[in-house]
């Protein structure tokens, strides 16, 4: 990470991960810090993407709104998620001071009043909608949204994984009820959401899996053991297995005569980030993504 003004690297912060996919015309950065320094890191990671992407250019699969589409923060180590959200909305301040005419809405617990979700913010804001009225859009930080850079999503929530398992097939229809199927707001997973895209002639099952604090006493043994759990502050999170995502996935398309021809991690689980997370700052590798190869389950 470097401050663009005069090259100078950002203290205590890397770049563990970078992904990009051509057909979604996205690419996701994984960006780790201190509490103190990730703020002024994210802003100036995002005042670049600002400056070089035109959103009113966009054309791919995978739904967007802005041209830096989405800031999430999450806790790592030492840190609470109401810590997380007040650095969001810091954050979300900085951006439209730094870049006029930038637009941005606010989730989670940067979201202070409401504490409204992301998936529930993107649905009322129309991100999960093929075509997209820009100006009928009222974001919550800035004036009214621009074609070029349209409405960035800033805030901060238990950690997020991206799970892609892919289909061999292009039966973009079959895909999607594989994703109704596995998505928890229609009855499969906990704290899974999933669409189904066409990806490199394939179709791919993408997967953002959610941590959560809730989980029954009650559930078997078989049960508890589809959920990982990790500590934060104290604190008690789950998350649905990837590999238990990746079996449901592999059942449900065997019924319709369908293989998978593989499942990958887009970055990390809560766990490794933290490792890789405290090893990379630890040792100033600032650009840890140029020394990590390839994606993993």
């Amino acid at each position: 990470m470097y401050e663009s003004s005069n090259c100078q690297k950002h203290p205590d912060t890397a770049v563990l991960n970078v992904f990009s996919n051509y057909d979604y015309n996205r690419s996701v950065l994984t960006i780790v810090s201190t509490s103190e320094q990730i703020g002024r890191s994210v802003v100036s990671s995002c005042v670049e993407g600002f400056t070089c992407i035109d959103h009113s250019r966009h054309d791919g699969v995978h739904p967007c709104l802005g041209s830096i589409d989405l800031v999430p923060i999450y806790p790592l180590s030492g840190v609470t998620l109401e810590q997380c959200g007040n650095i969001a909305k810091g954050i979300a301040e900085e951006l439209v001071t730094q870049v006029p005419g930038c637009n941005l809405f606010l989730f989670g617990y940067a979201d202070i009043l409401d504490m409204r979700s992301l998936a529930d913010r993107r649905r009322s804001l129309g991100w999960f909608r093929k075509t997209l009225d820009v100006d009928s859009i009222e974001a919550d930080i800035g004036l009214k949204p621009s074609g070029k850079y349209g409405v960035t999503g800033v805030g901060a929530s238990p950690y997020v994984m991206n799970c892609n398992v892919t289909l061999d097939t292009q039966d973009l229809t079959s895909g999607k009820a594989i994703a109704t199927a596995i998505r928890e707001r229609t009855g499969g997973l906990k704290g899974v959401q999933a669409m189904a895209f066409p990806n490199k002639g394939q179709v791919e099952i993408a997967c953002n899996v959610e941590s959560f604090r809730d989980i029954s006493e009650n559930i078997s043994e078989l049960e508890a053991a589809k959920y990982i759990s990790y500590n934060i502050c104290e604190d008690t999170f789950f998350y649905t297995s990837p590999r238990h995502i990746e079996a449901e996935v592999q059942n449900l398309a065997s019924c319709r005569g369908i293989k998978t021809v593989g499942a990958a991690l887009v970055g990390f689980t809560p766990q490794e980030c933290r490792i890789t997370a405290e090893y990379a700052i630890s040792h100033g590798i600032h650009e840890f993504w140029k020394k990590r190869k390839g994606v993993s389950m």
